[in-house]
């Protein structure tokens, strides 16, 4: 039986979004985690975050590059105002609390965000015809792989479990099969929309690397050797979205 094209938009969307789980699984191995790990941690996410947000905003760029850069504001202003309101608040995760439950509630609405941008793409996608809507979707399934590696280098070392690593990957990237769907259905309405999505997406996620992620890999570890991991996993996940 013949799937309802919607169902079929929202698959491809859900496959994306499980595929961000698979990035939990290097963390199988890593059975204990000293101070300097999770700095080396911190560092390699940050490195990860950053070259997803060049690629986003060479992305973004190509359908507006003045919607692309207001869009950048927007996430850097949302990030700030997101961390005044979790410093005044006594922020609480399963075991995490204080600054450990509010660095990943940051990382974990960041990569949601991006998300947003995502799901559409796969929607709009569909526009094309199926073998397009396939390639596209699987190039951000293997591009959410290292995505869903960001969020674990940040949460593991804090003591979170393994399951739930992977259950926080998945779920940054649950608007993926959200927004597919709509985007589909109204996918005129929703490409102008793009640029400032993926803009706002990328500024997020490069402040939220400089005041974040940098600055505690830098009191776990040396200069040379977080300089060394950032950038490393920098041209790493740039070189990997170029061969996508």
């Amino acid at each position: 039986m013949e799937l309802h094209p919607v169902w079929t938009v929202f698959a491809y969307g859900l496959v994306t979004a499980l595929a961000t789980g698979v990035g939990a699984l290097p963390f199988v191995f890593v059975r204990s985690v000293s101070v300097r790990a999770v700095a080396y941690s911190n560092a390699i996410a940050a490195g990860l975050m950053l070259g997803a947000s060049f690629g986003l905003v060479a992305e973004g760029s190509e359908w507006g590059s003045a919607q692309t850069f207001i869009g950048t504001l927007l996430g850097i202003a949302f990030i700030l105002g997101t961390q005044r309101w979790l410093g005044s608040h006594d922020v609480e995760v399963g075991e995490l609390r204080g600054a450990g439950a509010r660095k990943m509630l940051l990382i974990v609405v960041v990569m949601t965000v991006h998300s947003f941008a995502e799901g559409v793409a796969i929607g709009s996608s569909f526009a094309g015809g199926l073998t397009l809507a396939t390639v596209i979707t699987v190039a951000i399934a293997i591009h959410n792989v290292p995505e869903g590696l960001a969020i674990s280098a940040v949460l593991r070392p804090q003591g979170t479990s393994l399951a739930a690593c992977a259950g926080w990957s998945i779920f940054s990237s649950l608007p993926q099969p959200l927004m597919a769907v709509p985007a589909f259905l109204f996918v005129d309405a929703f490409q102008p929309a793009l640029p400032y999505g993926v803009g706002f997406a990328a500024g997020a996620m490069v402040f939220m690397v400089f005041v974040e992620l940098l600055p505690e890999a830098l009191e776990g570890a040396s200069r040379s050797a977080v300089g060394l991991l950032t950038a490393g996993s920098l041209v790493a996940m740039i070189l990997f979205q170029a061969l996508l």
